[in-house]
């Protein structure tokens, strides 16, 4: 009797829904965790959707500011590999693609202050995501890049105009074509962080939400959202050609290559087709 009662728990506990993202309210601060640490916090659809739901409560409370961060040891690898499997279908590509363009216009356009706590890992769409906070904090030990040239893609999510707000144009594509990843000294120097923590980037965030929220913070945010709605358009436009752009991209030899290449953990041999 016991062996069965001791099946029927596990059973039960195997069967149980882990939420992929984490949400919590504390002292006027509200933290998103990417909650997928043994993957990385790549992000997979059913992941984007649940971000985008936690967003939209984040925007409804009354907490001034948003921290988004990861769980374990990364804050996100980028989108998971095995969704390019889903990719080959036309719908279920703009339907992915269409909530990685509302996720990056809610976060960018969001009244609030929004900061990233880059713990480990900020790669491909996880440093999109990254790069839509005012603030990014990034540890010294965190590696941020655009991973995408690796697989014979181009940046989503926004990645191209919010790296050009931050670098410049000529940088910004320079970053992308080279497909490195830099830590998080680097990335301060380069413009792509605005601090690296002495401590947990989490703990360096929450003190700075902290900070903000004794400051005349309306002010603050109207500043913010003067810049961010005149520029609302471009973004919008970026998103649609990043995703037209990315469909083309992945039916070309390098795409394919450059998959199995990642794969089969090796270096891809690209041919510019």
């Amino acid at each position: 009797m016991q062996a069965v009662e001791n099946l029927i728990i596990w059973e039960w506990k195997e069967s149980v829904y882990v939420s992929k993202i984490e949400y919590e309210s504390r002292d006027g601060i509200s933290y998103i965790y990417l909650n997928r640490p043994e993957r990385y916090n790549a992000l997979d659809a059913g992941m984007l959707e649940e971000l985008l739901a936690n967003l939209n409560e984040a925007e409804k409370s009354e907490d001034r500011v948003i921290v988004l961060t990861g769980r374990g040891k990364a804050f996100s690898a980028g989108g998971d590999m095995a969704m390019l499997k889903e990719f080959a279908d036309k719908d279920m590509f703009d339907e992915i693609m269409n909530t990685i363009e509302k996720i990056t216009l809610k976060l960018y356009l969001m009244p609030k202050i929004v900061i990233s706590a880059v713990n480990g890992s900020a790669a491909g769409l996880g440093l999109s995501l990254a790069l839509t906070a005012d603030y990014v904090i990034a540890e010294p030990e965190a590696k941020l890049g655009m991973l995408f040239i690796g697989i014979g893609l181009h940046p989503d999510g926004g990645g191209h105009f919010l790296l050009q707000e931050r670098v410049g144009t000529v940088k910004a594509k320079q970053f992308i074509w080279e497909g490195t990843k830099v830590g998080g000294m680097e990335a301060k120097n380069i413009g792509i962080a605005d601090i690296v923590a002495e401590r947990p980037a989490l703990e360096e965030a929450e003190k700075i939400g902290q900070k903000l929220l004794r400051s005349p913070l309306q002010a603050i945010l109207k500043t913010k959202m003067l810049y961010h709605t005149g520029r609302q358009a471009e973004l919008q436009a970026t998103l649609e050609a990043e995703q037209a752009n990315q469909w083309e991209l992945r039916n070309t030899a390098d795409h394919q290559e450059g998959v199995q290449a990642f794969l089969e953990k090796r270096k891809p041999v690209f041919r510019g087709e």
